[in-house]
């Protein structure tokens, strides 16, 4: 079965995830790509870093960044297995990426419920990309928080 590029990538953005659950972190990953080449992956450090603003999104923002050597992110898409919360989206729109591709909604505190403009006028979203295996990842998490 052949896969898209953007199920590729949000594979290696859920392989992020992973890193964060095993961190017993929110399970949250993301990879910035440019020109089909992964130029920075990150996962939610706010635990271990005890940094409320250490999100997977952001910790890729500035490895991207830094990787280009520019603020800017024009021709970058970032992967992100959950919807981007506010904060983040608001970083990912003064990137000016030019893509968001993420998997699962968050209905509570996702960027989506916001009214007003977060992204860049230019930034394409894709939803729902690997949604499943996303939602899974933290609906497990919590639950297993929960039996503890």
């Amino acid at each position: 079965m052949l896969r898209s590029k953007d199920e590729i990538f949000m594979q290696a953005a859920l392989d992020e995830a992973a890193k964060a659950s095993a961190k017993k972190e929110v399970p949250v990953g993301a990879v910035v790509v440019c020109n089909d080449t992964i130029i920075a992956r990150a996962h939610n450090l706010t635990e271990t870093l005890k940094d409320p603003t250490a999100h997977a999104e952001m910790q890729a923002i500035t490895a991207a960044a830094n990787w280009l050597g520019g603020k800017y992110l024009n021709d970058c898409t970032i992967y992100v297995t959950l919807e981007p919360c506010a904060m983040c989206a608001a970083a990912i729109g003064w990137s000016h990426a030019s893509r968001l591709v993420y998997g699962a909604d968050d209905e509570k505190k996702g960027f989506t419920t916001i009214t007003g403009q977060l992204l860049h006028p230019k930034t394409r979203v894709v939803k729902g990309v690997r949604e499943k295996a996303c939602s899974e990842l933290i609906l497990q998490f919590f639950k297993s928080r929960r039996l503890v």
